[in-house]
């Protein structure tokens, strides 16, 4: 039965197609999918801890690990990509990357954010303009310039 669950899932743990009737499945939303056929709903892994959250408030990892299936690691990355959010009265936090820091969800605090978009721009900047560099190169216009009579041979014929 759960090779049968793999081949009904992609990387991603969505269902592609219905474990009633085998017909392809569409996505309604927030982790949710309804098959074309029979129109039953399955749910991927954020909309299995989506719902479990909704009945359990404040539950913490290990108690949605430990009654959906779905490990704490991934959970924490659902953390972690801000699509969940830690509870005001849990006792548990997340540390921010940058500074240690309790947070909520995410990967920065809010000063630490700011520190680290910015360090993201300013490499984005600089991606760009290495590229736009290297395809000046590969174009010849941005090379250097040719050294008089370089190349002079290959277009004058010996008498």
């Amino acid at each position: 039965m759960a090779e049968n669950v793999k081949l009904n899932l992609d990387q991603y743990h969505k269902p592609l197609c219905c474990r009633k009737c085998r017909g392809s499945m569409s996505f309604m939303g927030v982790g949710e999918y309804k098959c074309d056929s029979c129109g039953f709903l399955d749910y991927d892994d954020y909309g299995v801890v989506r719902n479990y959250l909704e009945s359990h408030k404040g539950a913490t990892t290990a108690e949605i690990s430990a009654m959906t299936g779905i490990s704490q690691k991934e959970i924490n990355t659902m953390l972690r990509e801000e699509r969940f959010e830690i509870a005001a009265d849990s006792r548990s936090f997340l540390k921010c990357k940058g500074c240690g820091t309790e947070i909520r969800s995410g990967m920065y605090c809010p000063t630490c954010g700011k520190i680290a978009e910015a360090a993201e721009a300013k490499k984005r900047r600089e991606e760009e303009a290495e590229e736009r560099r290297r395809n000046l190169n590969m174009s010849g216009t941005g090379a250097k310039t040719p050294q008089p009579g370089s190349g002079a041979k290959r277009f004058t014929r010996d008498k």
